[in-house]
């Protein structure tokens, strides 16, 4: 029985020749334009408009009933010089900032640490430890401010049961406010915790078993291999912090409508600007409130940019030269 034989052929019989370009796709700029039309109508209207505008406004003072009346840099003046509460929202927001984030990486990482070593369901606790991020922050406050209560909430009641006889007040004492919303920073952790356990199981394993036959112990794996692999993540971290941190505002504004917050402890740079905008109605003045937070946190940013080239190890070398 013969085979049959399969002879490939090519439409360039000569050697060395080459196919012909292929002719260019003509798309009609019309086209184009619509396709972006959505994120261009959005970046203007709902970005570009409202920053030139706000900026106007920062040098004006305006009610939202009466015409804009420019008043130059007395919305600046009356910020660094005669406004007591603006100092406090800043004492307060550098505060949980130098706090927080410092707290927040290392438990996240620690965290991640843990959920890598099960072998049986790690998928389940991956999942636990991931959904109390996902809970609206303002149903998170009204349950921290619930169970931190001090006259009828779990966790001084457990403290009075391990021997504590005078547990704190949280929430109703200024010592103690910002340490009950670190807490419930610290419960939803689960949006960083998974960024640190994708950089986590990224660190090649042949490094920790060649670390092992050096006789490395855990603490020389974790601080010559571990850590300098996961400062990127630590720099996104960080990064994102600072931003995030001078925003903060919901737990914050819903804790101390809660219980209260009389001495200002939990007023925050974002709840300033919320009061004077929309309180007080001098959107003027919180217009420029809000430029000297973009400010401040664009220079911590860039001092966060320049200082990474002393502490960020990549792979392939610095993503900023």
């Amino acid at each position: 029985m013969s085979q049959a034989r399969v002879i490939a052929t090519s439409p360039f019989k000569k050697k060395g020749e080459v196919a012909p370009p292929r002719k260019k796709l003509k798309v009609p700029r019309l086209f184009i334009f619509l396709c972006m039309s959505p994120w261009l109508f959005g970046i203007v209207f709902f970005t570009a408009y409202p920053m030139v505008s706000s900026f106007y406004q920062s040098f004006t003072k305006f009610n939202l009933i009466e015409s804009p009346q420019w008043i130059g840099l007395d919305n600046f003046h009356r910020m660094f010089f005669e406004d007591d509460d603006f100092w406090q929202a800043l004492k307060n927001t550098i505060w949980i900032s130098a706090i927080s984030i410092p707290l927040r990486i290392a438990f996240a990482m620690f965290t991640a640490w843990v959920l890598t070593k099960p072998k049986r369901g790690r998928n389940i606790y991956r999942t636990i430890f991931f959904l109390p991020s996902m809970v609206p922050a303002v149903a998170a406050t009204m349950a921290f401010t619930y169970i931190f209560n001090p006259a009828y909430g779990p966790i001084n009641r457990m403290l009075e049961a391990i021997g504590i006889k005078e547990p704190p007040f949280w929430f109703l004492d200024p010592k103690w406010s910002k340490w009950g919303l670190i807490l419930l920073g610290l419960w939803g952790i689960g949006d960083t915790m998974i960024i640190f356990l994708a950089g986590l199981l990224d660190v090649p394993t042949s490094l920790y078993e060649a670390a092992s036959l050096e006789g490395a112990s855990a603490w020389q794996s974790f601080r010559y291999i571990t850590l300098p692999l996961m400062t990127p993540v630590i720099f996104f971290s960080t990064v994102t912090g600072v931003i995030g941190s001078f925003q903060y505002f919901t737990q914050a504004y819903v804790a101390s409508g809660q219980v209260n917050d009389y001495s200002h402890s939990m007023y925050f740079y974002a709840t300033h600007i919320y009061y004077s905008a929309f309180r007080a109605y001098e959107m003027g003045y919180a217009s420029a409130l809000a430029w000297v937070l973009l400010v401040i946190t664009l220079l911590c940013t860039l001092v966060i940019l320049k200082t990474q080239k002393r502490w960020v190890h990549y792979p392939n070398g610095s993503l900023f030269k």
